[in-house]
């Protein structure tokens, strides 16, 4: 199979052009990515292929995606800003890429029906959730501009499927984590802080909630997706533990052995959910995926990995991970 991976130097991205590439060698894969902030080149470092190809572009530019598009047989879409503090800095960002880039895929698919898109979405379009588990049909209310600009995304893709035809799918995953994750995020923030005996911004209390699920998990998921390509239309995937922003730093602070007066308590941002759950009842059952990894394991793993690859965030300029707090 050949695929147009969008934002393939991104977290997500990377780890899953990796594992497509190691698990199905006679895969071929073209990488479009801006490299923006979340890009990080030094996730393809000394990786040599022959099936990989990097190209430096933009989704919204129409002829060289045109160009990107022949001949493949499947598309992808990582590209996307995504962390929610920066949306709520300036959110233009996260219009262009988020929305009128996934227009500008959308209108060349038009006339390419017979390539499969795959629209990585998140479960935060449901909005704030601390009880009940949201299903794929249920009735999209997001909490803040950027899973604002995910829904827009969708509606457009449901309505290109249902008046152009295009054969698509939509992903709605939990927190993400594991190795090559940008450090702007709560994880790799909180091991990279710890490690330089910094302090560690938890918004509020840090008694968010959320559902987490380790990116090799993620991966898998949307890999038989793409390979069972099932009737829905959208699919929520999710991790096999949930637990609050304050656990999640605490627990990291012990396995490392480092005081927890490293944490600092910050204004809470506006907005914030207290938690997201969802059902991933129907992935399981047209696919057959559940998430494999033990959840202990894989924050120890996570941490190991960014203590073993510190040349791999040192590579990142510190005001590029700093989180903008306008709201402060």
């Amino acid at each position: 199979m050949k695929y147009l991976v969008t934002g393939g130097c991104g977290f997500i991205g990377s780890n899953f052009i990796h594992r497509i590439l190691g698990k199905f060698p006679d895969s071929k894969i073209i990488n479009i990515d801006a490299m923006n902030i979340g890009s990080n080149s030094q996730n393809f470092k000394n990786f040599s292929n022959k099936n990989y190809t990097f190209v430096k572009g933009n989704i919204s530019n129409k002829v060289l995606m045109k160009k990107l598009m022949k001949n493949v047989d499947c598309i992808i879409n990582f590209a996307a800003e995504s962390h929610v503090d920066r949306s709520i800095h300036d959110s233009n960002s996260f219009l262009k890429s988020n929305v009128l880039g996934v227009h500008n895929i959308l209108e060349l698919l038009r006339k390419k029906k017979e390539i499969r898109f795959l629209q990585i979405s998140t479960d935060e379009v449901y909005g704030e959730s601390i009880k009940k588990n949201y299903l794929e049909h249920d009735e999209l209310n997001p909490s803040n501009p950027y899973s604002a600009t995910k829904a827009a995304a969708e509606m457009l893709i449901r309505s290109y499927v249902r008046t152009y035809g295009i054969d698509a799918k939509i992903s709605r995953c939990t927190n993400n984590f594991g190795p090559r994750q940008y450090p702007e995020k709560l994880i790799p923030k909180t091991i990279i802080s710890a490690l330089k005996n910094k302090k560690i911004p938890v918004h509020g209390l840090g008694l968010a909630k959320r559902q987490w699920i380790h990116v090799f998990d993620h991966c898998d998921a949307l890999e038989q997706i793409i390979s069972k390509w099932p009737r829905s239309l959208i699919y929520n995937i999710s991790g096999n533990f949930e637990t609050t922003t304050l656990n999640i730093v605490k627990t990291i602070l012990d396995k490392m052995n480092k005081s927890k007066n490293l944490i600092n308590f910050v204004a809470d941002r506006p907005g914030q959910d207290q938690g997201y759950r969802v059902n991933a009842n129907l992935i399981k059952k047209e696919t057959g995926f559940k998430p494999k990894i033990n959840p202990k394991y894989a924050l120890q793993s996570t941490i190991d990995w960014y203590v073993e690859n510190e040349k791999w965030w040192k590579s990142i300029p510190f005001e590029q991970i700093k989180n903008p707090t306008p709201w402060k």
